[in-house]
């Protein structure tokens, strides 16, 4: 391909592939959800760009004992509060929560393209702050994240470790598979204009879909793995559930009766989600 022909390609993928800002539930951000006070943190990304984030603690973290820690991360185009619905059942459970907007979503500042690579540099930003936090136990976290950020906790972990427990909801198998359907909803023959579009993205995102995709990621996380999805998913196929489940070295699949988003399918099961996380944290325990 040219170089005119690629700076083309390269302006119209950043405009077709471009996230979109979803608005906070009203409220949200002035630091308080379903009773529980939120602390407002700024959180420096490895990138040099602002990552809004807030931080809920349990009671106990006010006796001076350091609490466990479950750090969450939405999905494409989404932002913090589409998972706050999980901040009252955790904190109940003594376990803190930590929510965030990735790049380019919410709240923080904008860049020029979004990627699941840059989704986990996020991740690991937020990590990294929260060890600067008295009341955060930071050899007790567990990651939770949907669609884009279930793919970002399973990279993050099997790069780095230091994880007792993971959720992941919604999870693709493999980014190539979800940019060919892309290819296939937007008419663009797969012969050649594809091809070239798939390897520009990996070029522009400076990896190998087959280095970061799902599958390839969980044969080497040692710590439980939740895996939930939707009976009814459109957008990422039950049949990439099953392919992952069939490669944990520990951990279930939880099927639920909903769709790619999961919000309101996985209300029946936020006391079995908190169980699970709440069990392995406080296993992890000193």
């Amino acid at each position: 391909m040219t170089h005119p022909l690629r700076a083309v390609l390269h302006r119209l993928l950043l405009r077709g592939l471009r996230p979109p800002r979803l608005p906070h539930t009203p409220g949200w951000t002035d630091g308080s959800t379903d009773g529980h006070r939120l602390s407002v943190l700024q959180v420096c990304g490895s990138r040099g760009q602002r990552l809004a984030a807030w931080l809920a603690l349990p009671p106990a973290a006010s006796t001076g004992h350091p609490v466990p820690v479950v750090v969450a991360v939405h999905g494409w185009g989404a932002n913090a509060s589409t998972l706050s619905s999980l901040v009252e059942p955790l904190v109940c459970a003594g376990v803190a929560v930590m929510l965030f907007d990735a790049a380019s979503h919410g709240l923080s500042a904008a860049e020029e393209f979004s990627s699941l690579p840059r989704f986990a540099e996020d991740l690991a930003a937020v990590l990294h702050t929260l060890r600067g936090v008295p009341a955060i136990d930071t050899g007790r976290v567990a990651l939770l994240g949907h669609s884009v950020g279930a793919a970002a906790v399973l990279l993050h972990t099997a790069r780095h470790g230091g994880v007792q427990a993971l959720v992941s909801l919604s999870a693709f198998a493999n980014p190539r598979e979800v940019m060919e359907r892309w290819l296939q909803e937007h008419h663009i023959p797969r012969h050649r204009i594809g091809t070239a579009i798939l390897e520009h993205v990996q070029h522009v995102i400076g990896e190998r879909f087959d280095h970061i995709a799902p599958e390839h990621q969980i044969p080497g996380i040692d710590c439980p793995v939740l895996l939930v999805h939707g009976a009814r998913d459109q957008t990422v196929p039950l049949s990439d559930a099953h392919r992952l489940r069939a490669l944990l070295r520990q951990g279930e699949l939880l099927v639920v009766d909903g769709d790619h988003d999961l919000r309101v399918s996985l209300q029946p099961y936020t006391d079995q989600l908190v169980r699970f996380l709440s069990t392995h944290l406080q296993a992890g325990a000193t």
